[in-house]
């Protein structure tokens, strides 16, 4: 693996990390990766980039090249003893860096990133597709312990 710089992104990044979350079997679907631009793309920036508790990161390779990406929430509660969460959506690895350790790479830091915000717990959701993403998960040392629901609206 390249040697990979972890980051916040920018609103330059846009256009690569949509490109990434369009290029998954998922997101093939329902992203729109333009040109130009859909401007629900921006807009969305604006709003995490504004909230402290929102991290849009990238994972940059030696080339300058957006390799990966992920968002990391950082989330209040009473439970667990007034306990802060950190939640880890929207990865998405390179199809040429795969294989490569970035993946794990990218946990290791959000993980880090998580501890350094005073969270006792970091967990994420995973579509029930993702057979290969789970494995990935469980050799991380995730448990799978819930079962989640969505509500499309």
């Amino acid at each position: 693996m390249d040697a990979i710089t972890f980051r916040p992104a920018t609103a330059d990044d846009l256009p690569a990390i949509i490109a990434l979350l369009a290029a998954d079997q998922l997101g093939a679907a329902r992203e729109d990766p333009g040109p130009p631009l859909n401007p629900a793309y921006t807009d969305a920036f604006e709003a995490m980039d504004a909230d402290p508790n929102q991290l849009l990161a990238v994972a940059e390779d030696g080339r300058g090249r957006i390799a990966g990406t992920l968002q990391l929430t950082f989330i209040p509660g009473l439970a667990r003893t007034g306990a802060w969460r950190g939640q880890i959506e929207a990865v998405r690895v390179a199809a040429d860096q795969r294989g490569r350790g970035l993946g794990r790479a990218m946990f290791e830091w959000a993980i880090e990133q998580c501890r350094a915000r005073g969270c006792s717990l970091v967990q994420l959701t995973t579509d029930l597709s993702r057979e290969d993403a789970h494995r990935f998960y469980d050799g991380l040392g995730f448990e799978h312990s819930h079962a989640g629901y969505k509500l499309k609206l």
